[in-house]
């Protein structure tokens, strides 16, 4: 088995450590050793059943375990990048021809479709849609209930909130926010934040 430690100690954190548990019940596949806390924080704790081994040292202490982000909260090192992780619950439909590069997390009963992509460090909470032919890029948040139409481009750093909805054919431009029930029927520039149905520019 390999060893795994999460990097940050917030509340998905724990919840990433129950969905190792669960892949490990079908098939044996991670050690988890604990969480790193970026700031220090918390350390000596017990946390859903696992340590707070210490900050980033913890890596240099344990140089052949991988390490799977809490989000795109915090920042990952350039030099823990070719240590990235994957964890993917065994209760998603993830197509055979998608693409998930390392870092990425997929909470329970997500479904990612036929030659959807999502580059590094993509966080999807339950219950996201990601249809085909979609693009995510890194860094990004999908929070609980995001519904992407099919073509939808996904530019780094965005934060899509919880049960959004976006128009297939769409981008969503880097940096970007979509407010929580949002319905997103046409391009979102970069850096903007956009709210409501059908979605507008807040302020």
């Amino acid at each position: 088995m390999q060893e795994l430690i999460i990097l940050g100690i917030g509340a998905h954190g724990p919840e990433m450590a129950e969905i190792v548990e669960r892949i490990n019940a079908q098939r044996a596949t991670w050690r988890l050793l604990g969480y790193a806390s970026p700031d220090g924080s918390g350390l000596g704790e017990t946390i859903n059943g696992y340590p707070v081994l210490g900050g980033m040292e913890t890596f240099e202490a344990h140089p052949d375990a991988r390490v799977i982000p809490v989000g795109r909260f915090f920042e990952c090192p350039d030099a823990l990048r070719p240590r990235l992780a994957t964890i993917i619950d065994p209760s998603a439909f993830v197509s055979r021809s998608s693409q998930i590069a390392p870092g990425c997390v997929i909470y329970p009963h997500c479904f990612v479709g036929l030659g959807a992509r999502l580059e590094s460090i993509v966080f999807c909470l339950a219950g996201c849609v990601i249809n085909h032919d979609n693009v995510v890029g890194e860094r990004t948040v999908l929070a609980s209930a995001v519904t992407l139409a099919g073509y939808v481009q996904v530019e780094a750093d965005c934060y899509l909130g919880q049960g959004c909805t976006v128009r297939q054919y769409v981008r969503i431009g880097r940096g970007s926010t979509v407010g929580m029930g949002a319905v997103v029927v046409k391009d979102v520039p970069a850096g903007a934040t956009v709210v409501g149905n059908p979605a507008r520019p807040l302020g």
